[in-house]
Parts: structure tokens; sequence; C-alpha cells
């Protein structure tokens, strides 16, 4: 049970994610987390880095859908200018918004990238899915919700019981 929480590949950044290794393997697709893995929480729009970013995601033959437990103001005010689908109020980790996702996507979990900065909602909803789970360090955990805070406390805790276990390695996040 505790394994669902370890995500597959541990980054510093999106712009970390090994992309042409990853497409090779199969993958097809990007479900993303927004706030504290696109950009920071109270960044209104996307960033210009972010904007090539997502160009070059597109050229290789990845699909991108964000999906975020924000509120539809945030998340499509900033999906619009990007033109990329969006899932908010998503609820996560369960499983409703995944699925929704990946049909948007019509891809199966196996080839589908879960990018996000919580253990909790993103690495654990997305293993539960069966997806190939990506932690990002938060952009800006200054920023961060009462909610999140919590799930932070938590994660600290989840990670303790990773490595008595030899199963959470820090040098692994580049």
């Amino acid at each position: 049970m505790i394994e669902l929480f370890l995500p597959k590949m541990k980054v510093q950044s999106i712009y970390d994610i090994p992309l042409d290794r990853l497409y090779e393997q199969g993958i097809r697709g990007i479900v993303t987390d927004l706030d504290n893995t696109l950009v920071g929480a109270h960044a209104p729009l996307a960033t210009e880095e972010l904007v090539r970013w997502l160009e070059e995601v597109s050229a290789k033959g990845f699909e991108v859908v964000i999906v975020s437990n924000n509120n539809d103001s945030r998340v499509g005010k900033f999906a619009a200018p990007l033109q990329l689908p969006y899932i908010h109020a998503a609820r996560k980790p369960a499983q409703r918004a995944f699925v929704k996702a990946l049909n948007i996507l019509k891809l199966e979990p196996a080839k589908t990238l879960m990018i996000g900065d919580q253990m909790m909602t993103d690495v654990f909803g997305g293993n539960r899915m069966g997806m190939f789970t990506v932690l990002v360090a938060p952009i800006a955990p200054l920023e961060e919700g009462i909610m999140t805070k919590v799930n932070r406390r938590l994660e600290r805790i989840v990670i303790s019981r990773l490595r008595k276990r030899s199963l959470w390695h820090e040098e692994e996040t580049k």
C-alpha cells in the first residue's frame, strides 16, 4: 500500500523530465497538476519558459491535460490561452478526474504520465490508476494553501516510512 505513494521518477522541475526517453517507452499523454507544478500557486498565466516547454512537448507527439483541485476560474483562465483541455475541482486523488483525463487523451494509463508536486494527491492518484508518476519539487512552497500544508505533513510521514523500507532516496531528485 505505501508503495502507491512512491513516484516512478523524481525531478526538480518539469524541465528535467526526459521526454525523449519516456516517448521511447511508449508514453504518449501527459496529465499534469497546475499549481506548484507548472507555475507557482499565485501565477495567473504561463511563463515564457513553460510555453516553450509545452510547444516542445507537443512537437514530440505528447498530448497534455491539466487536472487541478483548484476552481474553474483559476484553471480555466490559465489553460485557455494555452488551448489546453483541463479538469477543475478534480478532488484528487479520487479516480473520477483521472478517468476523465484519460478519456480526453484517448489513452490507457500505462501510456500516460502523471506529473505533480504532491505525493498525497498526484502521485497516489496516478499510481492507483496505473500511470507513470513523476514528482516535481513545488515551485513556490510559501504560496501553498492550508490543505496542501496538511498534505505536506502527511508526506513527511510517508517519506519516513519509505526510507525505513529503503524505497526513498534523496539523490534521485535532479
